[in-house]
């Protein structure tokens, strides 16, 4: 369940990203029609509008999967425990010994 719902909120996060990025950091929203048309369908005014309302929406999905996350988290959800208890163990071998010369580090003589 927590998978999913992980999966879930990193779409919204990554639309989330996209929304935020095409609007314009002057106050005004980019136009999807590269401002050719004042008049049309998606104006300067529409366009600001509706990436600014989808920005709303997604930061309240966003935040309300947060919450859930949290909750199932803190109930147990399917995977009780933290992350480090699932490693799986160590094999208990020990380290391998440092190699040792096969002759004594004698200096080069020509």
């Amino acid at each position: 369940m927590q998978e999913v719902v992980l999966i879930i909120q990193l779409v919204v996060a990554v639309a989330l990203v996209i929304v935020i990025l095409m609007q314009r950091s002057e106050g005004g929203a980019a136009t999807l029609t590269g401002g050719a048309s004042s008049g049309g369908f998606m104006s300067v005014r529409g366009a600001g509008s509706f990436l600014t309302r989808t920005t709303a929406i997604l930061a309240a999905i966003f935040m309300a999967l947060c919450l859930f996350l949290a909750v199932l988290a803190a109930r147990g959800g399917d995977n009780a425990g933290s992350v480090l208890d699932k490693a799986p163990a160590e094999t208990g071998s020990a380290p391998a010994a440092p190699a040792t010369p096969a002759e004594p580090n004698v200096p080069y003589q020509e």
